[in-house]
């Protein structure tokens, strides 16, 4: 089953698909260089242009698995714990959210209506400057009015969930398709 964005061990899933695409697009530019080479006896060939242009994909696909490696998948336990009390909200797990200046890991984040909870326990994330991001790139998509809050303790984040799904649960309203579009523009900032 493939895991997609949002989902718990996005990436440990990406890094692995990451990696495998490096290893194949480095051999096949290895293959290549070796064929071209055993074929004309000498490197000035039309195999050693094409591997070369082949260093190309191969490279962005080492970037991209250089950029996220430091980064870890959310354990399972804190998933079920999360999807325990937030039932009746939309979730979304291992985020590696974007912007010009920063790069801030989400582990979780819980959207109740207007209001987003996000879980991030990494230092090198600031709470205030990850909710701010988030609300400015929701405003930008016309999603006005929705608070952001990012804290850096369980604790009381999963108190907070616990709390906006009593409320759900009373309220009973349906949300879940402006709840699903914040999560995607969410999910869009995320690497």
């Amino acid at each position: 089953m493939k895991i997609e964005k949002g989902q718990p061990g996005y990436i440990r899933a990406r890094k692995q698909k990451l990696l495998l695409m490096t290893v194949l697009e480095f051999a096949v530019v290895i293959a290549l260089l070796v064929l071209g080479i055993m074929q004309t006896g000498t490197r000035l060939n039309l195999l050693t242009v094409v591997a070369i242009v082949g260093c190309l994909p191969a490279c962005k696909m080492l970037v991209g698995l250089i950029t996220i490696l430091p980064y870890r998948t959310i354990d399972p336990e804190i998933v079920d714990e999360i999807e325990d009390k937030a039932s009746l909200l939309t979730t979304a797990y291992d985020m590696v959210l974007t912007s010009r200046e920063k790069i801030m890991p989400v582990t979780a984040v819980v959207i109740a209506g207007n209001t987003v909870f996000g879980y991030a326990p990494d230092k090198k994330t600031d709470p205030e400057e990850a909710a701010k991001h988030i609300k400015n790139i929701l405003e930008e998509n016309r999603m006005s009015k929705i608070t952001v809050k990012i804290l850096n303790d369980y604790t009381p984040f999963l108190a907070r969930v616990e709390g906006l799904n009593n409320i759900a649960q009373v309220e009973k309203e349906d949300r879940r398709k402006r709840e699903r579009k914040i999560r995607r523009i969410i999910l869009n900032i995320s690497m």
